[in-house]
C-alpha cells in the first residue's frame, strides 16, 4: 500500500492552531458554567442549535463535571443512569438521548431566587396603569402596595392600590422603622414603601413588583442592590404632557410642579437597569414581567422623549 502523504506544513499549524483555539473555546465554556454565568440547558441548546459551535464539540462528560454541585461520582452514575457514554459529545447525542439529558438538566437547575423589581418614571407615564394591568392578568407576581398621605383619586381603593393614610400615621410608620423607603413627592405629598410585605414574599419565593417614583427606587437600590430597576417611558415628551393635563385630577399649578418634576426623572433614566416604552399598557405589561426574569443587563428599546421649548402649559 502506498503511504499517503504527509499534509503539507502549512495546513499542520493551521489545523493545530484550530484545535488549541476549540480547546480554549470549551474551556471558557466550562468555566462559564462553574461561574454559574451560563446554565448547562444553556450550553446544551446552543449545542444543538449550531453542530459546528464549540459547545457542540464538549463532551458530556465534561459539561457535567463543571456543575459545582457534581462531583466525578455524580457525573459517572448520572451518566449511566442517562445511557451516555462518557466520551460523547454534545452535538453527537441521539434525539432520546437529548431528552434526557434536558430533563436531567432541569431537574439539577435550582429555581432562580426571587427578586424585588421596581418600576419607576415620571409623572402620568402609566405608572399605575400598567401596574394594575400586571396586577389583573399575571397573578403569580405580587405587587406592593404603598402607603401615601395624599387623598384617594377617583376609583383609588385603600388597601389595593394605596395605603391612604395621614401624616402622624406616617411619622409612626417612619419611627418604628416600618417602611424600605420614604420619599416626598412633587414638594407636597409622601409616600413609602411597607418593608414587612415585600421580605415576606421574596421569603416565600414570590416575585414582587414595586411601583414608585424616582427618590424611591434609589433608595431601594442603597437598601436592595440585588433589586432590578426599569424605568417606564412616554413614546414623547408630547404624549406625557398631553396625559398628565387630559386626566384633570390636579390644578394647574400642580401640573407644572409635576411636570418640572419630570424633566428630572427623564434625565435620570439612565440610572435604571431596563427601560419599556409605554405606547400601549398591555404590551408594556408584557415587556415588564419579562424583563423581571431576564438576565442582567436585559434592556428594552427607549426614545429618550427630551422635553422641547414651549411644550409644557405655563
Amino acid at each position: 500500500m502506498t503511504p499517503r502523504p504527509a499534509p503539507p506544513s502549512v495546513d499542520r499549524a493551521a489545523a493545530s492552531q484550530a484545535a488549541v483555539a476549540a480547546r480554549r473555546a470549551r474551556a471558557a465554556i466550562k468555566k462559564d458554567v462553574s461561574d454559574r454565568t451560563r446554565s448547562p440547558l444553556e450550553v446544551a441548546s446552543a449545542a444543538w442549535n449550531d453542530p459546528a459551535s464549540p459547545e457542540a464539540g464538549l463532551r458530556v462528560r465534561e459539561l457535567l463535571l463543571s456543575v459545582p454541585s457534581l462531583g466525578p461520582a455524580k457525573v459517572d452514575r448520572a451518566l449511566g443512569e442517562l445511557a451516555i457514554s462518557e466520551r460523547k459529545r454534545l452535538g453527537g447525542l441521539g434525539s432520546r438521548q437529548r431528552v434526557r439529558l434536558t430533563e436531567y438538566l432541569i431537574s439539577r437547575t435550582p429555581a432562580p431566587p426571587a427578586r424585588l423589581t421596581v418600576l419607576a418614571g415620571p409623572t402620568a407615564v402609566g405608572k399605575g396603569t400598567v401596574s394594575s394591568y400586571i396586577r389583573e392578568n399575571y397573578p403569580d407576581i405580587q405587587l406592593s402596595v404603598s402607603a401615601t398621605t395624599r387623598s384617594p383619586r377617583p376609583g383609588e381603593v385603600d388597601g389595593v392600590h394605596y395605603y391612604f393614610v395621614n401624616d402622624d400615621e406616617f411619622d409612626r410608620m417612619i419611627d418604628g422603622g416600618e417602611l424600605l423607603e420614604w420619599a416626598t413627592v412633587h414638594n407636597s405629598y409622601r409616600y413609602g414603601t411597607p418593608r414587612a410585605p415585600i421580605e415576606q414574599a421574596l421569603a416565600a419565593g414570590r416575585r414582587v413588583l414595586l411601583e414608585i417614583d424616582l427618590q424611591g427606587a434609589r433608595s431601594v437600590r442603597r437598601a436592595m442592590p440585588e433589586a432590578k430597576l426599569i424605568f417606564l417611558l412616554p413614546p414623547t415628551w408630547e404624549e406625557l404632557v398631553r396625559r398628565l393635563t387630559g386626566r384633570g385630577t390636579e390644578s394647574a399649578e400642580e401640573q407644572q410642579r409635576r411636570l418640572d418634576t419630570a424633566k428630572v426623572e427623564l434625565a435620570a433614566q439612565d440610572e435604571f437597569d431596563a427601560h419599556v416604552v409605554n405606547t400601549d399598557v398591555g404590551v408594556a405589561a408584557r415587556e415588564v414581567v419579562e424583563l423581571m426574569d431576564a438576565p442582567a443587563g436585559a434592556t428594552a428599546f427607549r426614545p429618550n422623549p427630551t422635553p422641547t421649548e414651549g411644550s409644557a402649559p405655563r
